[in-house]
């Protein structure tokens, strides 16, 4: 069902938070965003193994606290949070609180140790992970006009475009930081100050340990020059419509979310400091243990979509740890358990 439709004029700001998040909104749809596209989390239960290795580095530079946090952000239907409480040693998943946050209803038959909120809690002590989040938090949309002026853009719920007023406050202020534009007719770019801002109110929530967000994004060396904005459906990239009937969505300009003491790294080299190679098993296994090779074989092939250049393995994983120092394993550690 379609989130409805008018002829108003709206950034894409709030055309975008009323279509994705609004009561017949695209995330309120009974079918999740895996009805629609393929995360990380979908890819391969690989995935969640490596965030339950980094929740155990956490652990340990927490100093193996009595009640440990696990918070999955824009959870879903809690397939991340189920899959690291699965991948977790014993003695670990039994002090760990397993928190899911979504906006939308929780799935029946969910585990009963998941908790389900629309808000993360205050004072985790532990992680806060937050895949394909930031790049569903609405933003405004700037373009150039034909005297060198960016102005926000405005959409009708059809997609139908036109130019609004000169973007100004503290808006301008991020463009000229974050993404300066020439004074080229066409020109575009999406205003990431609302993601900064989530990021940093995320970020607040966690007491002491690791604040994770994993993202597609770009960083100031290499904007795209007329945006990202784009819309998926069915697994298939469409026209970014704000009716309801499908995703929207933008890169996120990690660099911008940034906060003091953290870092940017690729999902390849997080993952492979996390135990994922990607190595092919030896071929001596296919005949002292074909049904072995054959499991080992399709994790590597897991592995590798989870890494390859060009497409997962370029996402960004923004690291922000509080109050402990950084857990993440150098690359050449596999991690554990």
């Amino acid at each position: 069902m379609a989130a409805g439709t008018t002829g108003e004029w709206r950034g894409w700001r709030a055309a975008a938070r009323r279509a994705l998040y609004g009561p017949d909104g695209f995330y309120r749809r009974p079918e999740g965003p895996a009805g629609h596209f393929r995360t990380s989390v979908h890819a391969s239960p690989l995935f969640a193994a490596a965030v339950a290795r980094l929740l155990c580095r956490v652990d340990e530079a927490l100093g193996r606290p009595a009640a440990l946090d696990f918070v999955d952000m824009a959870a879903g239907r809690g397939e991340l949070v189920t899959g690291v409480l699965a991948a977790l040693p014993a003695e670990v998943a039994a002090r760990t609180r397993a928190c899911a946050v979504e906006i939308a209803g929780r799935p029946d038959g969910l585990d009963h140790r998941i908790g389900w909120r629309t808000e993360p809690p205050e004072g985790v002590t532990g992680l806060l992970f937050a895949n394909e989040w930031l790049d569903n938090v609405p933003v405004e949309v700037a373009e150039v006009d034909s005297a060198g002026v960016p102005r926000r853009v405005l959409v009708r719920d059809d997609g139908t475009e036109r130019l609004g007023e000169p973007v100004a406050g503290a808006e301008a202020r991020w463009l000229a930081r974050w993404w300066p534009l020439p004074a080229e007719e066409g020109y575009r770019a999406e205003i990431g100050l609302p993601r900064d801002r989530a990021w940093a109110a995320a970020v607040a929530r966690v007491g002491r340990g690791l604040a994770v967000a994993v993202d597609y994004g770009h960083t100031a060396d290499a904007r795209p020059p007329f945006g990202t904005l784009t819309g998926f459906r069915e697994g298939r990239e469409t026209a970014p419509v704000p009716d309801g009937s499908c995703d929207i969505t933008a890169h996120v300009a990690l660099d911008a979310c940034l906060l003091p003491g953290g870092r940017v790294v690729r999902q390849r080299d997080a993952l492979r400091a996390l135990g994922v190679t990607g190595a092919r098993p030896p071929l001596a296994l296919a005949s002292t243990d074909p049904a072995a090779y054959v499991r080992a074989l399709a994790g590597a092939g897991e592995a590798a979509e989870l890494t390859a250049p060009g497409g997962l393995g370029d996402f960004g994983w923004l690291l922000q740890p509080v109050g402990v120092p950084d857990p993440m394993p150098p690359a050449e550690d596999p991690g554990h358990p």
